[in-house]
């Protein structure tokens, strides 16, 4: 599985205008159901909360991945948002959180989820990439996103 079978051009952000977790996970929310409009986007907000609940999806380094499993969804959907200024994500290093993955998968998705989260890991582990993603013109994140994802 590709980024680019997953993540429409479309689903990059780039400069979420929230400043808090909650008002993060509202956004990609928001912009979920622009793909899925069949879908409620509180329903997908609840998920997304509840996930971080369970312990803060920001894996350090400036980085996030929420995600939750979705009933009624047909595939998984990516989705990407960077905030500029970074907000508290709750991230185990205590720094702020710039970069965000959102990944919605069915409800019956297992290995695919799994291996979507997997790549996503790997492509955000090089902090130099980090860099480039942070200081992007908006319109240059889907090229890098896509351009890093396919070295991998």
């Amino acid at each position: 599985m590709k980024l680019s079978d997953i993540l429409p051009r479309n689903a990059v952000m780039g400069d979420l205008e929230s400043r808090d977790k909650k008002g993060v996970l509202a956004e990609f929310a928001e912009q979920a159901v622009v793909f899925a409009p069949h879908l409620d986007k509180d329903k997908i907000l609840e998920i997304l909360t509840n996930r971080e609940q369970l312990g803060s999806t920001a894996v350090g380094h400036g980085v996030a991945i929420p995600h939750g499993k979705v009933s009624g969804l047909d595939n998984i959907i990516a989705m990407f948002g960077r905030s500029i200024k970074g907000l508290d994500f709750q991230s185990h290093d205590e720094k702020p959180t710039h970069l965000f993955f959102v990944l919605l998968a069915p409800e019956t998705a297992i290995g695919n989820h799994l291996q979507a989260l997997a790549r996503l890991s790997r492509l955000l582990k090089d902090t130099k990439i980090h860099d480039r993603l942070i200081h992007a013109r908006p319109e240059e994140l889907y090229d890098i996103l896509l351009a890093e994802d396919s070295k991998i």
